[in-house]
């Protein structure tokens, strides 16, 4: 919808951005059209850390983020790990884009590091992308995944190393990556704190950002 001018008819995702206020260009006629640029919520973290939980029970309150799981829209289409699955990444910012353009935020569960977004074109819609990682100990992770009904595989030996080594790149890396990762340990804390977290990360940020 979004990337459709009305100008011209013309279809770009590569439009130029201006400020003040924000717009975006059409390369073809040259139409500006405003358009909201929200910052984006990306809670990210091995399986097992506990976004799925945590994202089904932001949902069920009210809210002034709009709430989703990447895993909604996954195909096998999108499996790319060669070029950093680059178009389930920017399939996403597009959706997220085009949903700020009802004023709300997304808060977008699912396991990413921030270059995957930080590439993509559609990037350049958003006024920034904040990362929370949530992560565990290894043994609580191992346990979780573990507990898992056996129809989900998480349980298998590869998963389970697989996901430790993720857990372990971000909490070794969330100091590096660019943006900077906050770091939310759910090893000891239940559904609730979890909750209550995440909450008071996205609603301080986005105050100060609005403000």
């Amino acid at each position: 919808m979004f990337n459709v001018c009305p100008g011209c008819g013309e279809y770009s995702d590569a439009k130029e951005i201006l400020l003040s206020p924000t717009r975006a260009v059409c390369p073809e006629c040259k139409y500006e059209r405003p358009f909201f640029s929200l910052p984006l919520f990306v809670i990210t973290g091995a399986s097992g850390s506990g976004k799925t939980t945590a994202a089904l029970e932001l949902t069920s309150k009210p809210s002034d983020f709009v709430v989703l799981d990447q895993d909604v829209l996954w195909n096998d289409c999108f499996n790319a790990p060669d070029n950093d699955y680059r178009l389930f990444r920017n399939t996403w910012l597009r959706l997220a884009k085009n949903i700020h353009q009802a004023g709300r935020s997304v808060l977008l569960f699912g396991s990413a590091i921030p270059q995957q977004y930080e590439t993509c074109t559609e990037r350049r819609y958003f006024s920034a992308i904040h990362y929370l990682s949530l992560v565990c100990s290894p043994n609580e992770l191992q346990r979780r995944l573990k507990d898992r009904p056996g129809w989900r595989k998480s349980g298998s030996e590869q998963n389970v190393q697989n996901m430790l080594n993720f857990n372990q790149w971000l909490i070794e890396n969330a100091e590096q990556t660019q943006p900077k990762m906050t770091l939310l340990d759910t090893t000891d804390i239940d559904l609730g704190a979890t909750v209550a977290a995440i909450r008071s990360w996205s609603e301080q940020i986005n105050t100060h950002e609005s403000g």
